[in-house]
């Protein structure tokens, strides 16, 4: 299945690949090292902390996209919902198709918060709508600093929801992102069983943000902190609301303050941390969101420092074989375009 992510281990030469059902490691010249294979969930955006450990989203859920999983690997299973980060010793990984429950590369942790608003029912108007705030699970990650603040080096995981983009709902419009201290997560980190899903996790995430971008389609798709502009880039796949610019990629503004605001859910105000929109590019006028239109990124999106980034190219062979090439892109950031390929 397609590629979700894509991350680059500078230190060691390797670069990782998440292909939904299996995480895929490579050297720079894009010869297999590894495998890990036997996913039966959504592997997703991808992240290297500074341990050198791969972080990637990891959901098992029985809507459509679950569904479509399970047939496209043609297995006839349905477990319990549960979203996790998945975590992977690299160093392990030294051959293709090694199992991911029988080797020892993999710990899981559950992501409890986005479990509770996956499962909640709401009101949206006069309907009853499954999801709060239409959480799908989650997919884009990314270690960064604590957002607005300039105080130390410590870097914290945030994890962003992934959110329906249903047209007909009004409670859909704020991507969420949940930040999370992994610090002393080697006590929730347990091997991963399929057939019976584990709830070793923290209760609720140190802070839960939301940032307004219109609706998009499941999301952030990639989620990325670019060292050399201090800000949180998010690539999704276009929203389809005709009252919304329907950007590809946002870009949140990593030196601003959260500050207090209100989303609705279920009805009510509710009051919430708001992120700021960078201050930069195309501002739609109607709704004052700020972004861009660009064709790359939500399928792997890698800062490199000063300002370059990889980003995915995903493609089909003449065979359907899944692919991706990473190119080498700098940050623009203008009102024409937000990035330029870089030869």
């Amino acid at each position: 299945m397609h590629v979700q992510g894509v991350v680059v281990d500078k230190a060691k030469g390797y670069v990782y690949f998440s292909f939904t059902d299996r995480l895929v490691k490579t050297d720079l010249s894009g010869k297999l090292i590894g495998s890990v294979t036997g996913f039966v969930g959504h592997l997703g955006d991808l992240d290297i902390s500074d341990d050198g450990k791969i972080y990637g989203s990891l959901e098992y859920k029985n809507d459509a996209i679950g569904k479509g999983i399970h047939k496209e690997l043609g297995v006839d299973t349905e477990n319990e919902d549960g979203f996790y980060i998945a975590i992977f010793d690299g160093s392990r990984i030294v051959r293709p198709d090694m199992n991911v429950e029988k080797e020892d590369v993999l710990r899981t942790v559950y992501i409890q918060e986005a479990v509770h608003d996956y499962a909640a029912k709401v009101k949206d108007g006069d309907e009853e709508r499954p999801h709060r705030f239409a959480c799908s699970g989650i997919d884009g990650v990314a270690f960064a600093p604590a957002i607005g603040s300039s105080k130390g080096t410590k870097k914290f995981l945030y994890v962003a929801y992934g959110v329906y983009g249903d047209t007909s709902r009004t409670d859909n419009d704020n991507q969420v992102i949940l930040k999370y201290d992994v610090s002393d997560w080697d006590r929730y980190a347990q091997k991963l069983s399929q057939d019976k899903l584990h709830h070793s996790g923290p209760d609720k995430p140190l802070e839960k943000y939301f940032v307004k971008t219109g609706s998009t389609r499941y999301g952030i798709q990639n989620l990325a902190y670019d060292p050399s502009t201090g800000n949180l880039f998010a690539a999704v796949y276009q929203g389809s609301k005709t009252q919304f610019p329907n950007y590809d990629l946002f870009v949140i503004d990593g030196k601003k303050e959260p500050v207090k605001g209100y989303v609705t859910s279920d009805n009510k105000k509710v009051e919430v941390k708001t992120l700021s929109l960078l201050n930069a590019g195309p501002k739609d006028p109607a709704s004052g969101i700020r972004g861009w239109h660009f064709k790359w990124g939500a399928t792997g999106l890698c800062p490199l420092g000063d300002g370059l980034f990889y980003m995915s190219h995903n493609s089909k062979d003449k065979d359907g074989q899944q692919q991706s090439t990473v190119y080498k892109y700098k940050w623009v950031g203008d009102n024409q375009r937000a990035f330029k390929l870089v030869k």
